[in-house]
């Protein structure tokens, strides 16, 4: 008995001669995230292709232009994303201590009309997944949040975030991997270091791994 086929739509737009950007769907959400690992992992065993790199719901294909086609990569990853992404294993799983005492807290608080100790249970709950890594080395986008924590973005975004920053906004969270500016709300802090420049590979997230917060004593 055939497998079953996936009802994802797949829309493919072109980024100049030699790539394209496959699109599943347009909402962060895991499925779509799974299958769009799916397919950029089948795209990168083609020999026409050169890279291909998951986002939250699409994958950019860099291929061979002496080997194939916008049209002809276009009916190959539709067929591609036609099937059921394999069974495979979870992604790693991190568990990441936080100490909930950022400097937005008590106006994250304030919004919410929840307690401090209430906003770090309600973070600590899921098990979040990478959706992507970017940003800036080591930079993972975490979700989906709960709903009782989304907020959008701060008005006016910091000039340099310290290292080891916890923060959410709409429905995702974070880790700043280094100081950088940023416009999240910061609701923690973490040791653990994301960025690793002489380790292979430098960082500590991949898409698709799943991270676990906990809080931990200042």
């Amino acid at each position: 008995m055939p497998a079953p086929r996936s009802t994802t739509k797949v829309r493919t737009h072109p980024l100049g001669d030699t790539a394209l950007l496959a699109e599943l769907g347009t909402r962060v959400d895991t499925a779509l995230n799974t299958r769009a690992i799916a397919l950029a992992a089948a795209l990168k065993k083609r020999r026409d292709v050169r890279q291909a790199i998951a986002g939250y719901a699409s994958v950019t294909v860099h291929f061979d232009p002496d080997q194939t086609t916008h049209a002809a990569l276009t009916t190959a990853i539709r067929r591609l994303a036609s099937k059921r992404p394999p069974m495979s294993e979870p992604g790693r799983l991190h568990r990441i201590p936080v100490v909930y005492d950022g400097p937005d807290m008590e106006a994250v608080a304030a919004v919410l009309s929840l307690p401090a100790a209430k906003i770090a249970e309600i973070h600590t709950r899921p098990i979040y997944r990478v959706f992507l890594v970017g940003f800036v080395p080591g930079w993972g986008y975490l979700g989906p949040l709960p709903e009782e924590l989304e907020l959008p973005r701060r008005e006016v975004p910091r000039t340099k975030v310290p290292a080891g920053s916890v923060a959410i906004a709409a429905r995702q969270t974070g880790i700043y991997p280094l100081a950088t500016p940023g416009g999240w709300h910061l609701i923690g802090r973490t040791s653990v270091k994301l960025f690793l420049p002489d380790s292979d590979p430098p960082c500590l997230f991949r898409a698709g791994d799943r991270v676990k917060f906990f809080a931990a004593p200042a």
